[in-house]
């Protein structure tokens, strides 16, 4: 039974860092690509950074050279280092699966399990 689990949000100004965290049950993350996707107030959730099996990296422009995702294979978990936080940083950040299409990256299916997220608010 898969069970996302994401924790490390909160209330951060501007310029300001957090690291969020994502305990994965049900796979293991050194099999799949992972992500950690974010939905902002009025926008659907969208991908903001991913990191494959094999382990290389890709980010949205938004958040590339400020954003850093890894995991722990041993601990089944995937991490997100946020820096130089901005105002359009605020969202709800969740972590899943990411399969790879036409250079970019497809979210899981309609149906599939996601956690509650983590609120992360940057105020100015």
């Amino acid at each position: 039974q898969v069970q996302l689990v994401e924790s490390g949000g909160g209330l951060v100004q501007a310029g300001g860092s957090l690291r969020l965290s994502c305990l994965v049950s049900g796979y293991s993350v050194g099999r799949v690509t992972v992500a950690w996707y974010r939905q902002s107030p009025g926008q659907q959730r969208g991908l903001v950074a991913a990191m494959t099996d094999g382990g290389p990296t890709d980010y949205a422009a938004s958040v590339k050279g400020r954003f850093t995702i890894s995991k722990n294979d041993a601990k089944n978990t995937v991490h997100l280092q946020m820096n130089n936080l901005k105002p359009e940083d605020t969202g709800v950040y969740y972590c899943n699966i990411a399969y790879p299409s036409s250079g970019w990256y497809t979210p899981p299916p309609l149906g599939d399990v996601w956690g509650h997220g983590t609120q992360v608010t940057v105020s100015s």
